[in-house]
């Protein structure tokens, strides 16, 4: 039974998990918008699944957008999803599932719970309760919007943070695993570490749980917390992964709300809910592949940001990450990947807070003038490394930023630049596993 607590926009919903005797390791693939220049990653993971019951046939990898097949992809989701809702595969469970993912010598720990979208608001200068981090490309939502709208089922890849440096409303679970009934233990395919999940059934665990939440959000603790005016708007959670996940579901939502009311399954979103103080937390950032570049990109910098911008050759791929390590607000050091090798840009006295908001500005002008015909964005080095150097292509490295900035930097100042990091590589992205049924 779904249980609401809408002072902190969140409900303890009916989470759909798969019956034993289906192959999770199968089942559970990754976040579809990851290795969107990689084919290969999801030639292999078809190749794995095959025909076994898996969350492969419940979304479009966005490798596949644009192709011919697209609309017969879609509709073969949205297939699937009906035989998997009618063909009894699914337990449910209406509890948090708490999560621990190992990937890299790191454990990672999380909260499943819905979010209410009438608290979540995108737009830039969003007050809300659960903001997003960082700018939605408005342009990314309809492929997903056409899916959700004929959606029975979402299975999510949202990772949404909270700010709890005192580790009072995930960490406490870890000792009180015991406690806990387990409902999943697996390996994760193509190398991306391990996963276990445990249901918070105890009533006293889960209200303490609740009642942390609630602290967060106390509106006294949080201006205090953040030494804000008294009445600023208390932000809980913030968007790290999955942003235009969650952007479609508000979308679809708003449009579907006048018809249905307020008391549908739509109105709401499954997420991990995760603490940015996590150890086991990395930022990563996203860095910027350029195919189809017709013109030079040195002296198009130049003249976008005329007498700050420099250009210093580097011997290495080892030698350009320490520099791009050196980064700073008033020197921001950019790698540039291309077939003529490596360079450090560097935007001296930059306008923007960040290395990725300098890039970014200069990219939207650039690109949008016809010097390139895709822009992409892209998890790790290597491929930027590998892909950049190719003809007719570009690859641009950023430095990462600063974890815990980020809800300081988002109640002052608003959502970051558009990709502007990325909670961890492309083969530590959340695996699609856990299911709630969003039709009623």
């Amino acid at each position: 039974m779904k249980k609401n607590i809408p002072e902190i926009a969140v409900q303890v919903p009916e989470i759909l998990v798969p019956k034993t005797g289906v192959d999770l390791h199968k089942w559970a693939v990754i976040a579809c918008d990851q290795f969107t220049s990689e084919p290969d990653y999801w030639h292999a993971v078809e190749a794995e699944v095959g025909d076994s019951p898996s969350t492969l046939h419940l979304i479009l990898p966005e490798v596949y957008l644009g192709q011919p097949d697209e609309q017969v992809r879609q509709q073969q989701v949205v297939a699937a999803m009906r035989e998997y809702l009618s063909g009894g595969i699914f337990s449910s469970i209406d509890h948090f599932i708490f999560v621990e993912r190992t990937v890299g010598g790191k454990i990672r720990r999380g909260l499943m719970a819905a979010l209410d979208l009438e608290k979540y608001d995108f737009k830039p200068g969003s007050t809300s309760l659960i903001r997003a981090s960082e700018g939605t490309i408005i342009d990314r939502l309809p492929p997903r919007i056409i899916i959700r709208q004929q959606a029975l089922i979402e299975s999510p890849h949202i990772l949404v943070l909270i700010d709890d440096p005192q580790k009072t409303v995930i960490e406490p679970l870890v000792s009180l695993k015991d406690q806990l009934l387990p409902v999943y233990n697996f390996d994760l395919m193509q190398g991306s570490g391990h996963l276990s999940g445990y249901q918070v059934s105890q009533p006293a665990i889960e209200s303490r749980i609740i009642s942390a939440l609630e602290n967060l959000a106390d509106p006294k603790l949080f201006t205090q917390k953040y030494a804000l005016e008294a009445g600023a708007p208390v932000l809980l959670f913030a968007v790290g992964d999955g942003n235009h996940s969650l952007a479609t579901a508000k979308s679809v939502w708003e449009k579907l709300k006048p018809s249905v009311g307020m008391d549908h399954p739509a109105r709401f979103a499954l997420v991990e809910i995760e603490n940015i103080h996590d150890e086991g937390l990395e930022f990563e950032p996203i860095h910027r592949l350029l195919f189809g570049v017709h013109q030079d990109v040195r002296p198009a910098l130049q003249a976008f940001y005329p007498g700050q911008v420099s250009f210093t050759p580097c011997s290495s791929a080892e030698d350009l990450l320490q520099e791009i390590s050196k980064s700073s607000s008033t020197c921001h050091n950019i790698g540039l990947v291309s077939p003529s090798g490596f360079e450090l840009l560097q935007i001296k006295a930059p306008r923007a807070n960040l290395a990725v908001g300098s890039l970014q500005s200069f990219l939207d002008h650039w690109t949008q003038s016809g010097a390139a015909d895709k822009i992409d964005y892209i998890h790790g080095n290597d491929v930027v490394f590998k892909l950049g150097s190719q003809p007719g292509q570009i690859g641009f490295i950023l430095p990462a930023m600063a974890k815990q900035d980020l809800f300081t930097t988002i109640i002052l100042d608003g959502v970051l630049p558009r990709k502007a990091f990325s909670m961890g590589e492309a083969h530590e992205k959340r695996f699609y596993l856990e299911c709630r049924k969003i039709v009623a």
